[in-house]
């Protein structure tokens, strides 16, 4: 008995539909985590919009912007309640960050805006934005991310995104293209995937490994979203040609 692969023609119209809404859903979530990375990212040079600077100083740092500085440029700019504040924090970092200033100017707005998070009552993880000893070593040089933060984030993704890609890589080899291209194509995202976290701990060291970081992210992104695309157009417009 020869038993065929199974292809697009052979699922029913209730598999085609369960296929399409999880791609449509993987599709719009990635989209979703692109624009988070520019928020998250942007502006951690002092400079609007997401550069590779930025980048560089999430995960290598920088010896002319203090943590804190990078922070309020960047991810946490939102949170201050006037644009004046993060004006004077700035301001008050570059004049040597003396706790007289603290205590006039900068406490009354981190304690409005900050401490809610920052508070080692609350969060550990998170900076001490509650007494002038804590604020003051976050202004000092940005040393980037930490090992440990890497390491916790490197396996939320290896966990999480290695899923996703199993599926929508399962659902892709119902496609009818060339079998050596198609394995080839299964194994690229998991290979950027795998290239772009390594990349992480390698610019932490090497500041040039940040174009590393954007190239294989990059990579990872455009050869998923390849997967979905051509998996949606052959569920739905592909015609079979049966042997």
């Amino acid at each position: 008995m020869v038993l065929k692969y199974r292809r697009f023609s052979d699922l029913s119209t209730s598999e085609k539909i369960l296929n399409t809404v999880f791609l449509l859903t993987i599709g719009l979530g990635y989209l979703m985590a692109l624009i988070n990375l520019y928020y998250t990212h942007q502006g951690r040079d002092g400079k609007p919009g997401l550069a590779i600077d930025d980048i560089v100083i999430m995960y290598h740092g920088s010896d002319t912007q203090s943590r804190l500085a990078s922070a309020i440029n960047g991810i946490m700019e939102p949170n201050l309640r006037y644009k004046t504040d993060k004006e004077l924090i700035l301001r008050w970092i570059q004049t040597g960050a003396d706790e007289a200033g603290y205590q006039q100017q900068i406490a009354p707005i981190l304690n409005r805006d900050c401490i809610t998070c920052h508070n080692p009552a609350v969060n550990r993880d998170l900076p001490d934005l509650t007494s002038y000893s804590g604020v003051s070593e976050v202004t000092k040089s940005n040393g980037g991310a930490s090992v440990p933060s890497l390491v916790r984030v490197s396996h939320i993704h290896l966990f999480g995104i290695a899923f996703i890609l199993y599926f929508v890589g399962r659902i892709f080899l119902l496609c009818e293209i060339n079998i050596y291209v198609k394995r080839i194509a299964v194994v690229i995202p998991f290979v950027a995937m795998l290239l772009d976290i390594l990349s992480w701990f390698l610019t932490k060291t090497l500041a040039g490994f940040a174009y590393v970081v954007v190239l294989s992210g990059a990579l990872m992104g455009l050869s998923m979203g390849m997967q979905i695309l051509m998996s949606l157009y052959q569920m739905w417009f592909f015609k079979h040609n049966p042997d």
